[in-house]
């Protein structure tokens, strides 16, 4: 499965009003990726920092649903995910070609 058939099966299960569109899911991702760091920061905390299979697995699933809010996001703004990897690697691409990789600043 590729990322654009990933995006169309996931906005089959998408259920939010329309009028919340790019809202509900850009809030659903901001929070998904509070669980991927609550689970990455307990690791530390009660596990040593071993990632062990049942860690690593309950990541991935957390990950998994940040996938699905950024899929929805972007096909809430009119994005393909493949539209959204040229764009990412255009701007990287550019960003290294001017030596600007580091830094802050998202026009740098």
């Amino acid at each position: 499965m590729d990322f654009n058939e990933y995006q169309q099966a996931a906005a089959k299960t998408a259920i939010y009003p329309q009028r919340m569109a790019v809202v509900y899911p850009t809030l659903g991702l901001a929070g998904e990726t509070g669980e991927v760091a609550e689970k990455v920061k307990k690791t530390f905390r009660d596990n040593e920092g071993n990632f062990d299979d049942a860690r690593r697995e309950a990541i991935a699933a957390e990950l998994g649903d940040v996938l699905w809010y950024l899929a929805m996001t972007a096909r809430d703004l009119g994005y393909t995910f493949d539209e959204i990897a040229q764009m990412n690697v255009a701007k990287l691409a550019s960003r290294k070609e001017r030596a600007a990789l580091h830094g802050n600043g998202d026009n740098r």
